[in-house]
């Protein structure tokens, strides 16, 4: 199967998700394992998505993530529910757009290159197990329209796993 991706040069923001929608579900098709899915999404997202520099899952395990399937550069392995961008979403349960890390109260510097964050929390059978990670180089690199696309894919993932 081709995994490989390229999106119309043409394609706004919506028509960009809705492709990569489709793109993880071809990629996930006939396979159910949460380690082999995971991966492939973080892949899928880093090599698609311009200007970002990792993507990746933290699961979550007591009151603390611990990261998962990822691509960029090393990260931090545990994050505290009460600390940082991811530790917010996983403490929240809600999404966190972050233009400027730097004026986030307790982010926590796992790339010292990383300006702007995205983190979305992933639920399987209404309880929170993971959150998504996504980092940028450029400051004010996500809005809400990443959010909601991004947040279809994760739908597309989740039910196409058999979760542990």
């Amino acid at each position: 199967m081709d995994t490989s991706f390229t999106p119309p040069a043409t394609a706004d923001k919506r028509e960009f998700y809705a492709l990569l929608a489709e793109q993880t579900r071809a990629l996930l098709q006939g396979e159910r394992d949460w380690l082999a899915n995971l991966s492939q999404f973080s892949a899928l997202v880093y090599g698609a998505l311009g200007e970002v520099n990792w993507a990746g899952f933290y699961m979550v395990r007591g009151q603390e993530l611990v990261l998962g399937p990822f691509q960029g550069k090393v990260a931090c392995v545990r994050i505290p529910f009460a600390r940082g961008v991811c530790g917010a979403c996983a403490r929240e349960q809600t999404v966190q757009i972050v233009p400027d890390v730097h004026a986030f109260p307790g982010h926590i510097a796992c790339d010292a290159d990383s300006r702007s964050e995205l983190v979305l929390p992933v639920r399987v059978r209404g309880q929170l197990c993971a959150v998504f990670d996504i980092d940028s180089p450029r400051p004010g690199r996500f809005d809400a329209e990443d959010a909601v696309g991004l947040a279809a894919m994760l739908t597309v993932l989740v039910d196409a796993t058999e979760w542990p």
